[in-house]
C-alpha cells in the first residue's frame, strides 16, 4: 500500500522490491542486492497486528531482524515505524522522545525493529507514523465501504483515538525525509485527530454511504491484541505536518474511484 505510491512518486530511477522480490530476514540475499551506496526506504514490515499475538517470532523476524539486515547493508535507510511503539496512556500528544512502551506483540517488534535500524547504521531515519490508509491495500475505510454496501448499520470503537494518515501524502514525506541528513526519528501522521467512529462517519458522509453508524467501545468489541487508547503523534522537530486527514481521505476516494 505505502510501497505503491512511493515507487508512484519516486521516478524512474528508484527500484521497487516486493517480498517474492527479496526476503529481509534472509541477511545473505538483502546484502546481495542492497549496496553501501543505496538509499532504502524500508516498507517491509510484518503488519498484523491481530496475528502477531499469535505469531510474535515471525513479526519479529521482519520487523527486527529484517530491519536491521537493511540497516547495515545500506549507505542510509528510512525505517516505517508506528503510533504503536507507545501505550496510550498519555493525554498530550507523543513526541520523538518519549519512552517507548509497547502493548502489544506487533508494538514490540516495532520498537524493537527501530533500536535494530539505530544499531545497523548512524545514518537511519525513524518515522512513526499511524492508521495508514491508501488505494493500494486492505485498510479500515475499503472495510468500512464494504460493510456499508453489505449492511444497514455498522458498529465502531469510539474510545481510541489517532491519526488517520493517507499513504499517498506520507509517501511525499517519506521520499523529502530520504534526502535529509537529520538522521533520527520522525513523527508524521496526518494532521488532527480523531476515533475510529469518526473517521467512519466522514467517510460515510464524504462517499455518500447509506448506512447507521453506532458508537461503541473497546471493551465491547474484543480483539486478540491490545491497542492504544490514545495514539496521537507530535513532534518535536521543525518540519512540516502533514495535510489533514479529512483531505486525505477525500483524495483517497477520489483515487480509488480513478483506478476502479
Amino acid at each position: 500500500m505505502l510501497g505503491q505510491d512511493l515507487m508512484r512518486l519516486a521516478g524512474p530511477d528508484a527500484l521497487g522490491l516486493t517480498r517474492a522480490d527479496l526476503d529481509v530476514t534472509d541477511r545473505e540475499a538483502v546484502g546481495a542486492v542492497i549496496g553501501p551506496d543505496d538509499v532504502v526506504i524500508n516498507c517491509a514490515a510484518w503488519t498484523d497486528v491481530d496475528g502477531a499475538e499469535t505469531h510474535p517470532d515471525e513479526a519479529m523476524r521482519v520487523n527486527r531482524d529484517g530491519a536491521r539486515n537493511v540497516a547495515e547493508a545500506a549507505a542510509k535507510v528510512v525505517y516505517v515505524s508506528s503510533d504503536y511503539v507507545f501505550d496510550g496512556a498519555k493525554h498530550s500528544p507523543y513526541v520523538e522522545s518519549d519512552p517507548r512502551n509497547p502493548v502489544s506483540a506487533y508494538g514490540h517488534s516495532k520498537a524493537e525493529g527501530e533500536l535494530a535500524t539505530l544499531d545497523g547504521t548512524p545514518h537511519s531515519h525513524i518515522v512513526r507514523t499511524s492508521w495508514l490508509f491508501g488505494v493500494g491495500g486492505g485498510n479500515f475505510i475499503a472495510t468500512m465501504l464494504r460493510l456499508g454496501s453489505e449492511r444497514d448499520s455498522v458498529r465502531v470503537v469510539d474510545d481510541q483515538i489517532g491519526q488517520p494518515t493517507y499513504t499517498g501524502h506520507l509517501a511525499e514525506a517519506l521520499l523529502q525525509i530520504a534526502d535529509s541528513d537529520d538522521f533520527g526519528i520522525h513523527h508524521r501522521s496526518g494532521h488532527g485527530q480523531c476515533s475510529w467512529y469518526e473517521l467512519a462517519r466522514f467517510v460515510f458522509e464524504t462517499a455518500g454511504v447509506d448506512c447507521e453508524i453506532e458508537p461503541c467501545t473497546t471493551a465491547e468489541f474484543p480483539r486478540p491484541a491490545p491497542r492504544p487508547a490514545y495514539s496521537v503523534l507530535g513532534s518535536e522537530r521543525d518540519e512540516p505536518s502533514l495535510p489533514d486527514w479529512q483531505r486525505g481521505v477525500t483524495e483517497y476516494l477520489a483515487a480509488r474511484e480513478v483506478r476502479a
